[in-house]
């Protein structure tokens, strides 16, 4: 069961490190901000090489789908809670639609 799963636990961590990178990204003011630059280097790259090694097992498409949808839902999540975006429901909701979507992804027997 592990076995099966621990690709898909890699790639859900990659994802998460690819809100991270994303909001270091908007911090950094153009690479300008030594900190954020630097957070947003190294979870880049280890958002990268675990969406790299999640694909050997995962489909790409899927993998793709699940790392960006989840990774994009998650920056729009934090952007709200901390105010840097307006809070609004539709967002919420299309934000479910998109974890739905992902989970989705996840749920569909794997061909390989």
């Amino acid at each position: 069961m592990l076995r099966r799963s621990l690709p898909w636990l890699v790639l859900l961590a990659s994802a998460v490190l690819e809100a991270v990178w994303a909001t270091a990204l908007g911090l950094s003011n153009g690479f300008s901000q030594p900190v954020p630059t630097i957070v947003f280097a190294v979870t880049a790259t280890l958002s990268m090489l675990g969406l790299g090694w999640a694909i050997r097992s995962i489909p790409l498409g899927s993998a793709y789908a699940v790392w960006v949808g989840i990774g994009a839902a998650l920056t729009v999540g934090w952007a709200m809670a901390t105010g840097v975006e307006p809070f609004s429901v539709l967002k919420v909701v299309f934000i479910a639609g998109i974890v739905g979507c992902a989970a989705g992804l996840k749920a569909l027997p794997q061909d390989r």
